[in-house]
């Protein structure tokens, strides 16, 4: 399992309008092949900045199966729009207690 994290700052002001776009886009990243889970997380301290935390099967399942796909075209349609610049985007894996 690969854990993708995305830290996305928000344009002042769009801070719902994103929520709204990720709730609708939700589906089409949740239903990739290869994707277990998705969470979206917001920022306390900083309102405008969230945090999108995806379990993959490997990196090739987001690499290959969503973002060469036609699903992150409509992904990026939705919240793009909303972004105050590119996310910052890794892959991570667990360490073994």
């Amino acid at each position: 399992m690969v854990l993708e994290v995305a830290l996305i700052d928000v344009l002042p002001g769009h801070e719902d309008a994103f929520a709204a776009a990720y709730a609708q886009g939700h589906p089409v990243l949740a239903g990739t092949p290869g994707c277990r889970s998705v969470r979206m997380t917001r920022g306390i301290e900083s309102p405008t900045r969230f945090v999108l935390l995806v379990e993959w099967d490997s990196v090739e399942a987001h690499e290959e199966n969503f973002r060469a796909s036609e699903r992150f075209d409509q992904w990026r349609a939705l919240i793009g729009p909303h972004f105050a610049g590119p996310p910052l985007v890794e892959h991570f894996i667990d360490v073994p207690a």
